[in-house]
């Protein structure tokens, strides 16, 4: 092997004995095919589900604002057909990026009440000292729903329904039946620390109680797809709900005792649990703010 065949195997470059270009090669690490017409775009730094057919594309989510005309041109990999219907999963930007761009091609955003009222309204951030200020009209839900909703549409019934205060107050599900395909945004989260978007609502017991909905939703051969990451498994998604079970009821009891986040954590509230938490303290923070916003519903003896 040559230098050059060495460098290209290094960056992904070999299928079977075949060495693929270098371009064909990033944009195949960009598209994960799930079937003929279901396929996962990893290009706008967040998972993008892509439901083709012989006439239109359908979204779950629209990735980064920044990266919106990448994902623009991974989508035409997929298929020449423009996005007819794009789901939001939550009001996230990097989930909601090219809302605008999408809305312009002629697309119909659907997403929950909350997602549309979060883009719509200016929000106090206080990590950045400063409000956000509302999404341009634009990129703004075009269709709204409050508890759950089902359409059929290229050969694909798609049942969506709200998860409820598990991310953000907005997060949404969308299954796609016949393909056995289930989007769940962030509520899942296989590889970055789950978020617990306190300010919007969410907080552990939600999180707990959105997954196990999801998890009761799946059979073994469903193929779940995070916000971010890899492609997952029931008994993966199980797993994860098990692991939240367990920090939520070890959290419920230390805030019951008056534990600040530092003696969440020096009291072993993530520990011996299977993963590795890239910031432990900012997950015990907003778990910690969650848990107090919600007090009303752990126990009638907290303080």
């Amino acid at each position: 092997m040559d230098r050059r065949q060495l460098l290209t195997a290094l960056t992904g470059g070999f299928l079977g004995s075949v060495m693929l270009p270098r371009r064909a090669a990033a944009q195949a690490n960009d598209i994960v095919s799930l079937s003929d017409r279901l396929s996962v775009v990893t290009s706008a730094r967040t998972n993008v589900l892509v439901l083709s057919s012989a006439d239109r594309q359908i979204l779950v989510d629209s990735g980064a604002p920044d990266l919106a005309e990448r994902l623009m041109a991974s989508l035409r990999q997929v298929s020449a057909n423009d996005p007819v219907i794009v789901f939001n999963t939550h009001w996230h930007l990097e989930n909601t990026g090219a809302n605008d761009l999408l809305r312009q091609r002629g697309a119909e955003i659907v997403a929950h009440a909350n997602t549309k009222l979060w883009m719509s309204t200016p929000t106090w951030m206080p990590a950045e000292d400063r409000y956000r200020t509302p999404r341009a009209p634009a990129a703004q839900p075009t269709k709204t729903f409050y508890a759950d909703g089902s359409m059929d549409v290229a050969g694909e019934h798609i049942e969506y329904g709200y998860l409820i205060e598990a991310h953000t107050s907005g997060d949404i599900y969308v299954f796609f039946r016949n393909a056995n395909v289930l989007a769940v945004g962030d509520v899942a989260s296989p590889v970055r620390d789950p978020a617990l978007d306190y300010l919007t609502g969410a907080w552990i017991g939600g999180r707990v109680d959105a997954l196990t909905r999801l998890v009761t939703l799946c059979d073994d051969n469903t193929r779940i797809v995070p916000g971010f990451g890899p492609v997952m498994t029931r008994a993966q998604l199980q797993a994860e709900r098990d692991m939240m079970k367990t920090v939520y009821d070890r959290a419920a009891d230390l805030v019951r005792e008056g534990d600040s986040p530092e003696d969440m954590l020096d009291d072993g509230v993530l520990k011996g649990l299977a993963r590795t938490w890239m910031d432990p303290h900012a997950f015990v923070y907003s778990l910690s703010k969650g848990l107090w916003a919600h007090h009303n519903k752990l126990s009638p003896n907290v303080v």
